[in-house]
């Protein structure tokens, strides 16, 4: 039985074992895949306090080097549920189950696909969700980026250091992400934009040859060639697991306000899982520590 346990290790789920430690709680982390979250895919970062330059690993290995320094147990499983005990907390996972008085849920959220027939086949075959796992190999061709927002526009921007033609498709008719990176992009020769359009279909047998576009506002359906496409149109929670234990929204986000409480008591939400209108990794880690100190007052009621 911990005081504590931390279900995800991005910076809102180190951030709050850093806490809770320093708090003289028994914490255990458990992590499906990747230490660090969604940062980790960012290879610059410049909007970390105390940080005017820095890689999104970076960041996961400081926060990770410091919240084991402070005495977090951290455990590589899958939680696939968690049921509420006469004493806490029982949380399921693949490998083990493990109990606890108080929970934090810090699950984050995964990439959001385009739902279109064959999008799954395609995956590695001309589909991807994460230039910078992948956009090495498409150096030297010319790639496609769906979406408009900050990561799409991030995604073109070091598309644009290793391709001869980076084409932006957005389905509004305007660019959603920051207005430095929209003017980086309209600077560079390379770069061109779709607005106001959407992909109807994917092309190619076994391996991506192209999109089939639909203009929104012509109702036009034309073909777009390319080989490389990196799909940026924003995330979906990982809560599947805590469906039956706590509030979602109708997106699936965790109902949590800054408190970082949830409907179930005990139970505290935190970082990209929880509904919020920012999410960046510096308000995570700032849910982090809210979580952590709501969690370690709770767990002290019930000990």
């Amino acid at each position: 039985m911990r005081d504590i346990i931390i279900i995800g290790s991005g910076p809102a789920g180190l951030t709050a074992a850093v806490y809770a430690r320093r708090a003289g709680k028994t914490v255990l982390v458990i992590e499906k895949e990747t230490f660090g979250g969604q940062i980790t895919y960012s290879p610059k970062v410049e909007n970390f306090p105390g940080f005017p330059e820095t890689s999104g690993s970076g960041i996961a290995d400081k926060l990770l080097e410091q919240a084991m320094g402070f005495g977090a147990e951290i455990e590589l499983d899958t939680v696939t549920a968690v049921e509420k005990t006469a004493e806490g907390f029982k949380v399921i996972g693949e490998g083990a189950e493990y109990t606890c008085r108080a929970l934090i849920i810090a699950s984050g959220s995964r990439h959001r696909q385009l739902g279109l027939e064959g999008e799954n086949e395609l995956v590695g075959n001309g589909i991807s969700y994460c230039a910078v796992c992948d956009g090495a190999f498409h150096a030297g061709a010319e790639v496609t980026v769906i979406g408009g927002g900050n990561t799409a526009l991030q995604d073109a921007v070091l598309l644009s250091e290793i391709c001869p033609k980076v084409t932006v498709v957005q389905n509004l008719g305007f660019l959603t992400g920051e207005a430095c990176l929209a003017e980086t992009l309209a600077a560079k020769e390379n770069v061109s934009f779709i607005y106001n359009t959407v992909v109807k279909s994917l092309l190619g047998e076994g391996e991506l040859t192209g999109l089939e576009l639909y203009n929104t506002e012509t109702g036009e359906t034309f073909v777009h060639n390319t080989r490389g496409v990196f799909v940026a149109i924003g995330q979906q929670p990982e809560n599947e697991a805590f469906a039956n234990l706590v509030d979602l929204d109708e997106r699936g986000y965790i109902v949590a306000g800054e408190s970082c409480e949830t409907s179930a008591p005990g139970v505290f939400a935190a970082g990209d899982c929880r509904t919020k209108t920012v999410r960046q990794a510096a308000t995570a880690c700032g849910d982090g520590a809210v979580a952590a100190l709501a969690a370690c007052r709770f767990a002290d009621c019930i000990s």
